[in-house]
C-alpha cells in the first residue's frame, strides 16, 4: 500500500524543491564587475556610419559617459531604448552606443526604425571588446568617469529608476568633485 504513494511523495518533494529554487532565484542578485574602479578596457572600434573612423577610450575622456551595449537582435534593447533616448536628449550625460555582435546593416536599420539617441555608435562585430568588458548579453551599460575609470555596470535594461536613482546621482557627484 505504501508503494502506491511513493511516486506522489516524490512529486511533492520535487515540487517543493522547485518552489524553493524559484524563490531563491527570484531575489535580485547582482554579479559585481571586476572592472569597477579600474580603467575602461582598451579598444579601437570603427564607427558604425564611418568605418574609416576608429575610436577608443581616449576619444571619450574628459566628461563622464555611458557606454550602452545593444544589438538589433536584442528584444530587451527595444524596452530600454526610450529611456536611453530620454537620457541622451537631456544632455546630462554623453551616451555612446556599442553595437554588439551585429551585422552593420541590421544595426543601421534598427536605428532608422527606433531612432538613434547615441552621440556616436561604435561596432564590435566579433564581440572581442565585449568579452574584455565582461558583457554576457545585450543590453549592458557602463558608466565611465571623466578620467576613464569604470564606476558602474548595469546588467540588463536601463530603467528610469536606475537612471534617476543610480546613474545621474553618480554623474552629479563626479561633476561636484571636479569643481
Amino acid at each position: 500500500m505504501m508503494t502506491r504513494f511513493l511516486p506522489l511523495a516524490g512529486f511533492v518533494l520535487l515540487a517543493i524543491l522547485l518552489g524553493v529554487g524559484l524563490k531563491i532565484a527570484d531575489k535580485k542578485t547582482e554579479i559585481p564587475s571586476p572592472l569597477i574602479g579600474r580603467p575602461v578596457p582598451d579598444f579601437n572600434l570603427p564607427e558604425l556610419d564611418n568605418a574609416e573612423r576608429v575610436l577608443g577610450p581616449m576619444d571619450f575622456r574628459g566628461k563622464p559617459y555611458l557606454i550602452n551595449f545593444w544589438a538589433s537582435w536584442c528584444v530587451t534593447c527595444i524596452y530600454e531604448h526610450p529611456y536611453i533616448t530620454d537620457l541622451a536628449r537631456s544632455g546630462r550625460l554623453r551616451v555612446v552606443g556599442l553595437n554588439f555582435r551585429d551585422e552593420p546593416e541590421d544595426a543601421r536599420d534598427w536605428l532608422a526604425q527606433h531612432g538613434n539617441p547615441y552621440d556616436v555608435v561604435i561596432t564590435d562585430y566579433d564581440g572581442r571588446v565585449s568579452i574584455n568588458f565582461g558583457v554576457y548579453a545585450a543590453p549592458e551599460s557602463f558608466l565611465i568617469a571623466p578620467d576613464g575609470e569604470v564606476v558602474y555596470k548595469q546588467i540588463g535594461a536601463l530603467t528610469p529608476d536606475v537612471i534617476e536613482e543610480v546613474i545621474l546621482p553618480m554623474v552629479l557627484e563626479m561633476e561636484q568633485n571636479k569643481s
